[in-house]
């Protein structure tokens, strides 16, 4: 094969696995990503209201979950809830293994986030809605956890580009997302370089687009910022 001919036969096999990839993301890791990360808010914010809370066996269990789960890689945990529960008659599909160890994940890191937003609402607010009657339930809510929002939303906004690419380690547990389809295209043409660096580019489009919405977004909360 002279080069003229490799050359074409390396066009060619991009432009054959680009959709496919792009399909399996579209499909995939973006729905994984979606879905793993409002559930991981929830987690999250409950996590962060049981940290703050004056109930020390909800404030050791949240520590507890946080101290765990950030003191692991998400690929082992992965493993431990795909692999390691079935050795316990819990078996799981891919999917929702992935979601669950995906939600667990973000939900320990968001929960910190969130935390420090709404400690770093100062504490004459809490008074001064103490003051004109409100309950401590009702302050969170209608003061305290709005203001927290608009604090939070740029890091939370992160944390979800970077789950984007933390998909990737769903194909370990045989997940059929974007960077499986890259895997098993790379099995049967056995050109790696240019697979990884397509898919790799495929992400990048994917956090590019997301990384512009973050942007369009923090302008428009910078409005409701007192300067």
């Amino acid at each position: 094969m002279n080069f003229d001919d490799r050359t074409l036969r390396l066009i060619q096999i991009a432009l054959d696995s680009f959709w496919p990839m792009l399909k399996a993301g579209i499909a995939f890791t973006v729905p994984v990503a979606l879905i793993s990360f409002a559930l991981g808010l929830v987690v999250g914010l409950m996590t962060a209201l049981a940290r703050i809370s004056n109930v020390k066996p909800l404030v050791s269990i949240a520590k507890f979950y946080v101290w765990i789960i950030r003191g692991t890689p998400l690929l082992v945990q992965l493993f431990i809830i795909f692999y390691g529960l079935a050795k316990v008659n819990i078996i799981l599909d891919p999917l929702p293994a992935a979601i669950i160890g995906f939600t667990i994940n973000v939900g320990a890191y968001s929960s910190e986030v969130i935390r420090a937003a709404i400690l770093s609402i100062p504490k004459g607010q809490w008074e001064a809605a103490s003051s004109i009657g409100m309950t401590h339930t009702q302050t969170l809510k209608r003061i305290v956890l709005p203001q927290a929002a608009r604090v939070s939303i740029p890091p939370l906004f992160n944390s979800f580009i970077s789950l984007i690419k933390d998909t990737s380690l769903a194909a370990s547990i045989t997940l059929t997302e974007m960077f499986q389809v890259a895997q098993r295209v790379t099995a049967a043409t056995y050109e790696p370089l240019l697979l990884y660096v397509e898919v790799a580019f495929i992400y990048l489009i994917f956090c590019t687009i997301l990384s512009a919405v973050q942007g369009r977004v923090e302008k428009k909360l910078d409005r409701f910022v007192a300067r």
